[in-house]
C-alpha cells in the first residue's frame, strides 16, 4: 500500500466532530435505558417492530465512523515508516483487545452464578470494567517505565484472575463466555473484518465498494430463511452486518478525500446517499428495519442517515469554517472508549459500596430524561479533566 499524498495527511475536524456528538448521544441514551417511562422514540425499538429511532442510531454511527476514519489511520501509519509486519500486529491488537474487553463487559451484567462466586459480581464487575484503564492508557513519554510495566501488566494479571473467579449460571463451570460479543467486541469484529479486506485491495474505492455490496449480500442470506450456511460461514456473515456499516464509511471518505473535489456538490456522494436509502427501503419489505436482528435495511439506511450527516457538518465546518459549536464535543471525540467505559466503573462503584446518588424521582419521566442529559454534560466536563491528565485509552 502507497502513502497517498492528498487531503488524508490534514486533520477533518467534521469527523471528530461527528464522533463526539455521537458519543455524547450514547452516553444520553445509554442513562436512558434505566430510566422508566419515556417515550418509546426514545428506546431501542423492539426487534419485529419494523422501524428505527434515533437510538437505534447510535451504533450505526460509531462504526460509520470507525470507516471513515481507517483511510486516515493507515495513511498516518505509512507517513511514521511503519512495516506491514507493523500495521498488521496494531490492527489485530485492536481488534483482540475490544474484542476482550467486550465479552468481559457482557459477562458482569448476566450468566453469572452470584452463590459460587468468591467475590460478588458487582466487585467483579467494577475491576472488569477498570482494569483496562491502566493496561490500554496512552501513557506520557516522561512516565515512569517501571510503574508503567506494573499497571499495565498488573492490569493484565487481574483480569486474568477475573476469568478464573468468575461462575457461569447454566453449567457451573469456571471461565467467561462470548454470550454475545458486547458493542466492543462487535465494533472489534467489524473493524478486523473491514481493515484485513482494505489492507489487500490497497484501499482501491471499487474494491471497496465490491467489498459492500458482498457484505449486504452475506447480511441478506444469513437472515433469509431456508438459506442454510455451515457454521463458520454463519459466523462470518453475522459480523457482515456491523462490517457493512464500516465498509460503507471507508468508501463515504474515499469518495470525500480520496482526491480533491473540484466542484461544490461531491456528485458520487449525493449517489450513495440515495443507492443507500434505495437498497435499504427495497430490503425493508423483505427483511424489515431492526437493529435486533441486524437487518440490511436498518444497515444500509443507517449508512444514509450517517452520510447525510457527515456531508452537512463536512460543510459547515471545513467549507464555511464553523468550528466553534463543536468544542464542547471534542473531549469526547479525543477519548472515546474511556467515555464508553466510564459509565460501567461507576455504576459498578456504587452497587459495591451501595451508594445511591440520584434520587428515586429522577429514575423516571421527564425528571429522569433531565438527569440523563445533565449526566451526559457532567461526561464531557470529566472527560475534559482526563485528557488534560493524559489519562487516555489507546488500542
Amino acid at each position: 500500500m502507497k502513502i497517498k499524498e492528498n487531503l488524508y495527511n490534514q486533520r477533518i475536524i467534521s469527523i471528530d466532530a461527528l464522533r463526539g456528538i455521537t458519543i455524547f448521544v450514547m452516553i444520553f441514551v445509554n442513562e436512558l435505558a434505566s430510566i422508566q417511562n419515556v417515550p418509546q422514540w426514545m428506546k431501542h425499538m423492539p426487534a419485529d417492530a419494523d422501524a428505527m429511532t434515533f437510538v437505534d442510531l447510535v451504533f450505526p454511527a460509531f462504526l460509520f465512523i470507525v470507516g471513515m476514519s481507517v483511510p486516515f489511520a493507515f495513511n498516518a501509519r505509512l507517513l511514521k515508516g511503519d512495516s506491514p509486519k507493523v500495521i498488521w500486529t496494531h490492527t489485530l491488537k485492536r481488534a483482540l483487545a475490544l474484542i476482550i474487553i467486550g465479552v468481559y463487559m457482557v459477562n458482569s451484567s448476566e450468566g453469572y452464578d452470584a452463590s459460587k462466586m468468591i467475590i460478588t459480581p458487582a466487585f467483579w464487575g467494577l475491576l472488569a470494567y477498570s482494569m483496562p484503564i491502566p493496561i490500554w492508557n496512552k501513557y506520557p513519554k516522561d512516565f515512569s517505565v517501571v510503574l508503567k510495566s506494573i499497571l499495565q501488566y498488573g492490569g493484565m494479571l487481574v483480569l486474568i484472575a477475573l476469568y478464573f473467579l468468575y461462575v457461569q449460571e447454566e453449567t457451573g463451570k469456571i471461565g467467561i463466555t462470548p454470550k454475545w460479543w458486547g458493542i466492543l467486541g462487535l465494533i472489534g469484529w467489524a473493524y478486523l473484518i473491514s481493515v484485513i479486506y482494505y489492507w489487500l485491495v490497497s484501499g482501491k474505492l471499487w474494491a471497496m465498494i465490491v467489498f459492500l455490496i458482498v457484505c449486504v449480500v452475506g447480511n441478506s442470506a444469513n437472515l433469509t430463511p431456508g438459506v442454510n450456511m455451515p457454521e463458520w460461514l454463519g459466523f462470518v456473515a453475522g459480523h457482515l452486518t456491523h462490517a457493512t456499516l464500516v465498509s460503507a464509511g471507508i468508501v463515504i471518505s474515499l469518495l470525500f478525500f480520496d482526491r480533491k473535489i473540484e466542484n461544490k456538490i461531491n456528485w458520487p456522494v449525493i449517489g450513495f446517499i440515495i443507492l443507500f436509502f434505495a437498497a435499504g427501503f427495497f430490503l425493508r419489505q423483505y427483511y424489515g428495519i431492526s437493529k435486533i436482528h441486524g437487518t440490511p435495511a436498518w444497515t444500509l439506511i443507517s449508512a444514509g442517515i450517517c452520510t447525510v450527516l457527515f456531508y452537512f457538518l463536512y460543510w459547515l465546518m471545513e467549507v464555511k469554517k464553523q468550528t466553534k459549536w463543536s468544542e464542547f464535543f471534542m473531549p469526547a471525540a479525543a477519548n472515546p472508549l474511556l467515555i464508553y467505559i466510564l459509565p460501567g466503573v461507576i455504576y459498578y462503584f456504587c452497587k459495591v459500596v451501595n451508594l445511591h446518588i440520584i434520587p428515586g424521582y429522577f429514575r423516571e419521566g421527564v425528571p429522569g430524561i433531565l438527569w440523563s442529559l445533565v449526566f451526559s454534560i457532567i461526561m464531557l466536563y470529566v472527560m475534559k479533566i482526563f485528557n488534560k491528565f493524559k489519562i487516555q485509552l489507546h488500542l
